[in-house]
């Protein structure tokens, strides 16, 4: 069998990621277009022939200034289905960040769960594979698509930016809310691979209703004298970062950093991150920091390049066809 011959495209705001990850396969972008009509509507193609070859489209699904979430969606499965009707043979979606996983299930009467009508909007357009980064609900995630998924993971990048900082310090990890012991474990675990010795994990009670964050200002575990690094899948407000940062100043912890994978920044997070309680924010490039004020950018904010994460993916992800036109 002969193996299919694989293309990379990146949409007009991902473009600076994916030429990132195209190097980091020895490749180069594939050209296509996009234009815009003064109604609104646009229109999307492809600028080479992608019949019988195995496409990648990259393009991050985060809200900007003047794109909203749901433009670059729309753009998106326009794109995947202008694919599919060229002839390619699969289109595999890279979308580091995945708007709407955050409504993974019902939490009151009537509730929408959108993350599964977003996946079937992507079936329907002809996506063949579809891979995100640190997502907010990883069986969420899975189970929303009936097409292979890949839940790609920024650990081990975060940890191994951590480790030369903290390795002479005690240090503790923390879990701004129950639910993302899990994440923290794992991020510990990565930690612990990087340093060779023990982390303890804790977690912070957290509540929320109607966007609201409640509940007492209590951790569990020890993070006295201790360097915190408190771990999330986003940033969006930053409100439950300072919150946690803030209960741990009060704990006597030491240094606070935060880190997550994917920066949102919200309305209210300038404010919200100025606060010393968090002395360093670290998040990847799967989102560039364009709602934050450069002072903030320059002074608290690291970011971490995941493109070679994503590299790896297309380089490793081998499609043999036993038979194609020419």
């Amino acid at each position: 069998m002969d193996t299919v011959k694989k293309l990379i495209f990146a949409l007009d705001s991902s473009k600076a990621f994916g030429t990132m990850v195209a190097e980091a396969t020895g490749m180069t972008l594939s050209g296509h277009e996009e234009r815009d009509f003064p109604e609104g509507e646009h229109k999307i193609r492809s600028l080479v022939d992608v019949r019988n070859k195995s496409v990648f489209v990259i393009y991050s699904l985060y809200g900007e200034i003047e794109l909203t979430v749901n433009d670059k969606l729309c753009r998106l499965l326009f794109f995947i289905a202008s694919l599919k009707d060229a002839g390619a043979l699969e289109v595999a979606v890279i979308a580091p960040y995945l708007c709407y996983s955050r409504k993974d299930r019902k939490t009151k009467s009537n509730d929408p769960i959108t993350t599964q009508y977003v996946a079937r909007l992507f079936e329907a357009m002809g996506t063949d594979r579809f891979a995100t980064l640190d997502v907010h609900n990883v069986q969420a995630f899975e189970n929303a698509f009936r097409i292979p998924t890949i839940h790609l993971e920024s650990k081990a990048y975060v940890a191994s930016y951590f480790a030369p900082l903290i390795k002479n310090q005690e240090t503790v990890v923390l879990s701004p809310d129950s639910g993302g012991i899990k994440r923290a474990m794992a991020f510990a675990q990565a930690l612990e691979n990087e340093l060779k010795k023990p982390i303890p994990v804790a977690v912070m009670h957290k509540t929320r209703s109607e966007g609201v964050v409640g509940g007492t200002e209590h951790i569990f575990g020890d993070v006295g004298n201790k360097t915190v690094i408190i771990i999330d899948d986003l940033i969006s407000s930053g409100t439950t970062l300072l919150r946690a940062a803030k209960a741990c100043k009060q704990a006597g912890a030491g240094k606070v950093y935060a880190a997550a994978a994917h920066g949102v920044f919200s309305t209210g997070a300038n404010e919200t991150l100025k606060d010393p309680a968090l002395d360093k924010i670290v998040i990847t490039n799967s989102i560039p920091p364009i709602r934050l004020e450069k002072e903030i950018i320059e002074q608290k904010i690291e970011i971490i390049n995941i493109a070679p994460l994503i590299g790896v993916l297309i380089h490793n992800m081998v499609i043999d066809s036993p038979a194609v036109d020419s």
